[in-house]
């Protein structure tokens, strides 16, 4: 299966090497560009991509903004937020627009291609040790029970949350569960369900706003 990408970014320059980077594997290829948030959203309806590279500050409209937008669509793709900088507030703001991970501009090209791999597989959290700092950096604003769904979640399913938001993989869960990864993979299901939550980060991510999981674990 060849994974269909969409990059938005307002320097040409930037485009073209991540294109170069991606076209290069034989299961990636970019099927449209964008010069600005506000352009995006047409081409990904056109183009309907598995995957969306938005880079977070763009003229025009910004990277948190057409996330936004791209979630509103009927079948959203998965956006992977491509940064100049990691603790960058904006970052977390994507996330919680609905993003699925972010990357930073000096990434070396086979982590990038992964990242997009990882992004569209959902099977794993990208950079969680990163993410947890950034969720860090909001504990002020978070606040008991703010995500509904968290107090439906079993003690089984609140385990799986915590494990999903350290990074692990449905195989690591399965195996630090003494569990198969078919039941790993129905827990899984039901916290995405229960949170409203349309793949894992955004799982985690609420976990986090709700307090239900705590940076500092």
């Amino acid at each position: 299966m060849t994974l269909r990408v969409v990059i938005a970014d307002d320097e040409a320059l930037i485009r073209a090497g991540l294109r170069v980077i991606l076209d290069a594997e034989p299961d990636l290829t970019v099927v449209g560009e964008a010069a600005d948030g506000a352009a995006v959203v047409p081409v990904v309806r056109r183009e309907r991509p598995d995957v969306v590279l938005m880079d977070v500050r763009m003229p025009a409209l910004d990277g948190i903004r057409a996330t936004e937008r791209l979630m509103a669509l009927d079948e959203p793709p998965k956006v992977l937020v491509v940064t100049t900088f990691e603790n960058d507030d904006h970052v977390y703001d994507a996330l919680l627009a609905g993003a699925s991970g972010f990357l930073l501009k000096r990434t070396r090209p086979d982590d990038l291609v992964q990242a997009v791999r990882l992004v569209a597989s959902g099977e794993s959290l990208l950079f969680p040790a990163a993410i947890r700092r950034l969720a860090g950096r909001r504990a002020p604003s978070r606040s008991p029970g703010r995500v509904p769904g968290i107090d439906r979640l079993t003690g089984r399913e609140g385990d799986v949350l915590r494990l999903m938001a350290k990074g692990l993989s449905n195989h690591e869960i399965a195996t630090g569960l003494v569990v198969s990864q078919e039941t790993v993979k129905t827990h899984v299901g039901n916290v995405l369900a229960k949170l409203g939550a349309r793949d894992r980060t955004q799982a985690v991510i609420a976990a986090y706003e709700s307090g239900f999981v705590s940076p500092s674990e």
